[in-house]
């Protein structure tokens, strides 16, 4: 067995984190000057709820990319889990595990198609996850114009509302998701795999690796976190939403918070820490914007420049390696 194989995700590069520190530094100045507060209890335990479904959705992204593949259809998966959820819950407690499976049942079989379609049909995957997308979308819009559904009022009160101190409990969830890939990433035969494939797949199928094996659990795997995110997201709303993942930009989003955390998006080198690290990024910059009341479109700008400017640090580090 070749030697990539032998080794666990590598280190992700702290940079994300020294420019979380900063921008919050920075942020709280701007904000305490303009006469609001930052780091109160609202303001942080919001930025945590942001997070925490974001941070969902993005760390099944980092799977996929890690491994050398793409997933744009999580922002229809979120939608539809959201849906299934409330629609199987109707209200009533006692259908909360089984609305919770069906679920994630449902969303991992969508994992399944978009895994099969890039591995077995060697549809790009871009391609491949858009179409998926796709048919998700005609399928939303066609069958319903709001919400719908109703939530059970245990989830709502408990993942949707419940906190420790200013913690969410859905932030603790999503640290607990975030772990656990960490794990398999670094410590499973399936994370060395995946991270082999998405270094060279021709170097991990001559060490005798299931490129196809590995992919479509990671395919799995990300739909699966889309379909928590899309729980997560059930219990705040309290029903069904057929348009909050793409109202929410979770597919672009995403793969915004992987790419600041320092995974290549060629494959075989990131990890989930710093795919945290850049989710609580992106949430700390919306908080700080939220509070100077910036418009939308500013918002987005800015936030398009930090991922451009983050992905030419990292391009570079990358062409000085080579050299």
């Amino acid at each position: 067995m070749s030697g990539a194989l032998s080794l666990p995700a590598r280190r992700t590069p702290p940079g994300v984190f020294v420019a979380l520190v900063l921008t919050l530094a920075i942020g709280w100045i701007i904000v305490t000057v303009d006469g609001g507060r930052l780091f109160s209890q609202p303001t942080t335990v919001s930025l945590l709820h942001v997070a925490a479904g974001l941070g969902l959705v993005a760390v099944g992204q980092t799977l996929v990319i890690i491994g050398g593949s793409l997933d744009l259809s999580v922002a229809y998966v979120v939608s539809l889990s959201t849906l299934v959820a409330a629609e199987t819950m109707a209200g009533d407690d006692g259908a909360l595990l089984p609305a919770i499976g069906l679920t994630l049942a449902v969303s991992s079989a969508i994992g399944l198609v978009n895994g099969l379609l890039v591995t077995t049909a060697r549809i790009n995957p871009f391609i491949a996850t858009v179409g998926v997308g796709l048919l998700l979308k005609g399928y939303l819009d066609n069958g319903y114009d709001g919400p719908a559904g109703k939530t059970a009022p245990a989830l709502v009160q408990g993942l949707g509302y419940q906190r420790i101190g200013p913690v969410p409990l859905s932030f603790l969830l999503l640290l607990a998701v975030a772990a656990a890939a960490w794990f398999v990433l670094a410590r499973t035969r399936f994370g060395h795999h995946l991270i082999a494939v998405g270094g060279d797949p021709e170097v991990a199928r001559l060490s005798g690796v299931r490129g196809s094996r590995a992919l479509v659990t990671a395919h799995v795997l990300c739909a699966l976190c889309a379909g928590l995110a899309g729980v997560y997201l059930a219990s705040r709303l309290g029903a069904g939403a057929p348009r909050v993942g793409t109202e929410g930009l979770y597919d672009l989003e995403s793969i915004a918070a992987v790419v600041l955390g320092g995974t290549a998006l060629a494959g075989g080198r990131g990890g989930v820490a710093g795919t945290v690290g850049g989710v609580l990024l992106l949430a700390s910059i919306d908080a700080i914007f939220n509070q100077l009341e910036v418009d939308v479109f500013f918002k987005q700008v800015i936030r398009g420049v930090i991922i451009i400017a983050a992905v030419a640090v990292y391009a570079r580090r990358a062409m000085r390696k080579a050299s």
